[in-house]
């Protein structure tokens, strides 16, 4: 039957993404893969200890847990009142302006599609032992790399709870696997007895702490994807606040837990020099000496199906953020385009596959280290720009509630976004000032200074892009951050007069953001 002017037309179907697919577990087991445990406790734990040379990393997670759980109050609030594929876009466009969203959504896909395409590089390293252990086999880490992308592409068009039960079952595998690290590490204390000097609060205020809070707070990036998936969520206002703030409290726990009882087990006298010495490799040369090789074997591949996850759980988010501003037309609608069969951004994750397979290319052609180079600058940067996203959200709940606080009490809708945005905006001012020890570059390096300064231009671009549609496209600059919405107000046919049928109808000053 054509289209009337009541009948929404048929490519509409495939502007939606798939609803009441994910419960509450379904989006954990998104966040705390994006998180990627097992990384963050092998390889940013060490780096602490090691490079850093601070010993009170369990209790940097613990403080960075507090202020990202501050920050969730307000977050979670804006969650319950609109539902967003687009996140931290949607919220600062209600929040800022449009403009300011616009520019917000530029740094979010720079920030996660650097977080995706640089876990390709490690791919290869985490694949290493594990080749080496079970078929005395060497690889070439492209190679490795390529085969992940695939996969990791494969699973992008597929549906998204598919995506979640392949996650659930390689997470659960591999926290189970920490955990039995951290109960081997407990029951082996260097000395014979439990050291709890890794806890005292004096070892925060010493040389350093700073970079180690930043530190911290990469290693939760990913907390915040709860809202990217409420769309596809079974209950939204339910699932999004229980998802957000379980996966703070799962993330600090397992966090501050493994690095306490790695000090247990090597000595707090002694975690610097053994960490700076064996870096990654730290923790499963623990666990060999106390749990045996079969032990290490399986926690190398669970090492590996770590990163695994975080790929797919990043790319998942990374094509949300690409759908969200294609359905609303910032981005080419193309980009706003689901697959009717599975409901999955069908365009945007394509295009995100794409990305990181001329990523992989470019570096395998260019023998550039994938490491350092590849995984190491693009989750520093990555994290740095979900960190700034994350302090502006912060802003934006305040100005939103400003307007729209009926119903809210005051440590919502101000106190709690408050503080958090003094806190994120510290933790900010630290990064920067150790940017070039969370690189791992010279001081005089000129990417000590380009990669932070490319987010800022970012946002002014994209700001800028905003201006430019509210002079020449008011009908798409209306429509920015409405998500679903939009759909309905791109559908709906022009009246005699007035908006269309069925469009949102912008309020006072509202309609000029």
């Amino acid at each position: 039957m054509p289209p009337t002017a009541t009948t929404p037309r048929p490519s509409n179907v495939s502007e939606a993404l798939a609803r009441g697919r994910l419960g509450v577990p379904s989006v954990i087991f998104f966040v705390l893969s994006a998180a990627a445990p097992l990384t963050v406790v092998a390889g940013v734990v060490t780096t602490g200890y090691g490079v850093i040379g601070v010993l009170g990393i369990p209790l940097a997670f613990l403080t960075v847990a507090v202020v990202l759980t501050v920050f969730s109050v307000g977050y979670v609030a804006m969650a319950r009142r609109m539902t967003n594929a687009g996140a931290f876009y949607a919220y600062v466009a209600r929040g800022l302006g449009r403009p300011a969203g616009v520019g917000a959504a530029w740094v979010a896909l720079i920030a996660y599609n650097a977080l995706q395409v640089g876990l390709y590089g490690t791919i290869g390293a985490a694949a290493e032992p594990v080749l080496a252990r079970l078929f005395d086999v060497t690889v070439q880490w492209w190679v490795v790399a390529l085969v992940a992308w695939a996969l990791v592409a494969v699973l992008g068009l597929l549906r998204v709870d598919i995506n979640g039960l392949v996650l659930a079952a390689l997470l659960c595998a591999e926290i189970v696997v920490i955990l039995v690290f951290d109960l081997g590490q407990l029951a082996n204390p260097a000395a014979g007895e439990v050291s709890f000097a890794a806890l005292s609060p004096d070892n925060l205020v010493v040389p350093g702490a700073g970079a180690v809070l930043v530190l911290a707070i990469l290693g939760f990036v990913g907390f915040e994807a709860s809202v990217v998936f409420s769309e596809e969520s079974k209950d939204p206002k339910r699932t999004v606040p229980m998802a957000t703030y379980l996966s703070v409290a799962i993330i600090a726990a397992i966090y501050a837990l493994s690095s306490w009882s790695m000090t247990v087990a090597v000595g707090p006298d002694r975690i610097t020099e053994a960490a700076g010495e064996q870096s990654v490799a730290l923790i499963f040369n623990l666990a060999e000496a106390h749990l045996g090789g079969t032990v290490v074997t399986i926690g190398q591949a669970l090492f590996l199906t770590s990163v695994l996850a975080a790929m797919i759980s990043f790319h998942n988010t990374t094509a949300r953020y690409a759908f969200a501003l294609g359905r609303e037309r910032v981005l080419p609608a193309a980009f706003g385009r689901t697959s009717p069969m599975t409901g999955a951004p069908r365009v945007a994750s394509m295009a995100q596959s794409s990305l990181g397979l001329l990523v992989i290319v470019l570096y395998a052609a260019n023998g550039w280290d994938p490491v350092l180079q590849l995984f190491f600058w693009g989750g520093t940067s990555g994290g740095f720009g979900v960190l700034l996203l994350i302090a502006t959200t912060s802003v934006a709940v305040i100005a939103y509630f400003a307007r729209n606080g009926q119903g809210e009490s005051l440590w919502r809708r101000l106190v709690a976004p408050a503080l958090a945005a003094v806190a994120l905006t510290v933790i900010i001012v630290l990064a920067v000032q150790n940017f070039a020890n969370l690189l791992g570059v010279a001081p005089d390096s000129p990417l000590r200074w380009a990669i932070p300064l490319a987010y800022p231009v970012a946002a002014a671009l994209g700001a800028l892009w905003g201006v430019m549609l509210r002079r020449n496209r008011p009908d798409t600059y209306a429509r920015i951050g409405l998500g679903a919405e939009s759909v309905t107000a791109m559908t709906a046919p022009a009246g005699p007069a007035g908006p269309r049928h069925g469009e949102p109808v912008p309020v006072g000053a509202e309609a000029r953001r």
